[in-house]
């Protein structure tokens, strides 16, 4: 219904355009109340359409400038009636300057143009929009790991069905050129470590059970474990050195992991994620 409204009433402004325009081919008194009279059409027409003035920025200016031309060609072809030179073909020049302006305004419809592309900018907006948000909505989240080698714990060990879901490696330090101790927590707080299986890790590394262990770090809770993989390395007892398990111990202290037990094992290559 007003849609209907605003065509008429822009067919009857368009008629009384041609009608000033007309009356204004020989007689200057329509020039000044005829440009008046344009200039405020196109302001209360552009206060009457905001879907006009509150067009996405991408169009608004456009969609304004298309919705006052109509109006701003009436009012500068007065002033080019009032200016133009007096003689017949002065005069039918202007009446064919007229005659345009009524058939282009009357077929084109510039403000319901402007209208439109009003809309059809905002949809564009709209689904770009919603395109954007379902664009975000499925990017996978990638994990951050702190090192190659939490990255290589990560992807192999802690993947969902994986032999410890739900871990991470928090620290590793190389002991030997044949042993490395991993500090294996939890990635929610307060829950205790997995039972992490010794056969699964021998077969995922192809490294014998009897050199790999698995226990507690000393002096912290369930949410951590030491795990000790590869030939510990054995003290070589002589005048200057104290008994085996200190030496050992001094082997790895810097790993800050105490306790760990020396068994006998075969030499072993170490995969080189963890070198």
């Amino acid at each position: 219904m007003l849609a209907r409204v605003r065509g008429a009433v822009g067919r009857t402004a368009t008629v009384t355009g041609a009608l000033v325009l007309a009356g204004g081919l020989g007689n200057d008194i329509f020039t000044l109340p005829g440009a008046a009279a344009a200039v405020a059409a196109a302001g209360v027409g552009l206060a009457s359409n905001p879907k006009v003035l509150r067009a996405p920025e991408s169009v608004r200016w456009t969609a304004i400038s298309l919705y006052a031309a109509p109006h701003t060609g009436c009012a500068a072809i007065l002033v080019g009636e009032r200016l133009a030179p007096e003689g017949p073909v002065s005069v039918l020049v202007q009446a064919a300057v007229v005659a345009l302006w009524t058939g282009a305004t009357w077929m084109l419809r510039p403000g319901l143009t402007a209208r439109e592309l009003a809309d059809e900018a905002l949809a564009q907006e709209l689904a770009d929009a919603a395109k954007a948000a379902e664009t975000a909505a499925v990017v996978p989240v990638t994990s951050t790991y702190a090192s190659e080698a939490a990255r290589w714990w990560g992807e192999t060990f802690a993947i969902e069905g994986g032999l410890a879901p739900g871990t991470v490696l928090l620290d590793h330090q190389q002991v030997s050129d044949q042993c490395v101790a991993l500090v294996i927590g939890t990635q929610k707080r307060g829950q205790p470590v997995p039972d992490i299986s010794k056969s699964g890790l021998s077969a995922a590394l192809d490294l014998p059970e009897e050199q790999i262990d698995v226990g507690p770090v000393p002096g912290r809770g369930a949410g951590v474990r030491l795990l000790v993989l590869g030939q510990r390395p054995v003290a070589v007892a002589d005048e200057g050195s104290v008994d085996s398990d200190a030496a050992v111990w001094a082997e790895i202290a810097a790993t800050a992991m105490p306790g760990v037990e020396l068994i006998e094992a075969t030499t072993y290559e170490m995969p080189k994620e963890l070198t």
